[in-house]
């Protein structure tokens, strides 16, 4: 154990920890469960040697989703990129019901609803794709600099910046890359490409939801941005766990524009690479397929 880091979290939470039990579930940080010793547990992540910024970039997105008051988020404890760490506040882990999935679109709907210009916290108040600290997100670190469209976004901070580091590590079957950059020239040609941007949790795979012992949602592990609402709902078909009842509360609370099915694939596109990348195995299959529906 890295004795820097722990002392970190002690002397920031001014408490000693008592005792810690590694936790699985992430692909990147370690994670941890630590009870200090007043007796309070509370969730610990870190990493030998992160990208730049990384918990601290985390800690803000989380602050954003939590400021909008539509969904729950843990509340960050401390955070710090030297050395690095990010602590928050426990979830003990329950079951979910129908109820669990339909508050959750319900709740989902809401904070696209607000839209990001909306979203009343500290010093953000855009309307734009990106991030007003244009940090980087996940641990290929792909770019949020601020774009004025969907397509625009897509294209330069998601797809070919993928695509290159796909490329640059053979991680894509033959013609992927090239297919890759003619869809980039056609992205406003498959509908709602004119929405506003919402301010997006970003990686809202099921395994970033946990329900708590209440049967209520939490998100967790965001990667935040201001994006287009149909990629959160992308993600959240991406590998299942969510069950439909979901996406019909949340399409009752926040119309999704005409042919939002046929647009899933398009959006899944950038994590497909993104999995391409650091897990190889069928993601390349997956991804060459997913562009046969525009390219």
């Amino acid at each position: 154990m890295n004795n820097a880091w722990k002392r970190a979290v002690e002397n920031a939470l001014n408490s000693a920890i008592d005792s810690m039990t590694p936790v699985g579930g992430g692909d990147f940080a370690r994670a941890f469960s630590a009870t200090l010793s007043n007796q309070t547990r509370v969730f610990i992540k870190t990493h030998e040697s992160p990208p730049a910024h990384f918990f601290t970039t985390e800690a803000t997105g989380l602050e954003w989703l939590r400021s909008a008051k539509a969904l729950n988020v843990p509340k960050v404890l401390a955070v710090s990129d030297d050395p690095p760490f990010l602590a928050m506040e426990w979830i003990e882990i329950g079951a979910g019901t129908h109820s669990t999935e339909v508050e959750f679109g319900q709740a989902l709907a809401q904070l696209h609803q607000r839209g990001f210009k909306q979203v009343d916290f500290e010093h953000v108040g855009f309307d734009y794709y990106g991030r007003p600290d244009g940090r980087t997100t996940g641990s290929l670190g792909v770019p949020n600099e601020v774009c004025e469209s969907w397509p625009e976004f897509y294209s330069s901070k998601r797809l070919l910046p993928l695509a290159k580091l796909a490329h640059d590590r053979q991680a894509l079957p033959e013609g992927c890359v090239n297919d890759i950059e003619l869809l980039c020239q056609k992205l406003g040609e498959f509908g709602a490409a004119d929405e506003a941007a919402c301010l997006l949790h970003g990686d809202l795979w099921a395994g970033n939801r946990v329900v708590d012992i209440n049967a209520q949602s939490w998100i967790i592990d965001p990667a935040a941005h201001g994006g287009h609402r149909e990629f959160d709902l992308a993600m959240m078909q991406l590998f299942g766990g969510y069950d439909a009842v979901c996406f019909e509360a949340y399409n009752e609370v926040f119309a999704l524009e005409s042919g939002w099915r046929s647009r899933v694939a398009l959006h899944q596109l950038a994590p497909l690479i993104v999995h391409a990348i650091k897990f190889g195995g069928s993601y390349g299959a997956a991804t060459k397929r997913a562009l046969k529906h525009y390219v």
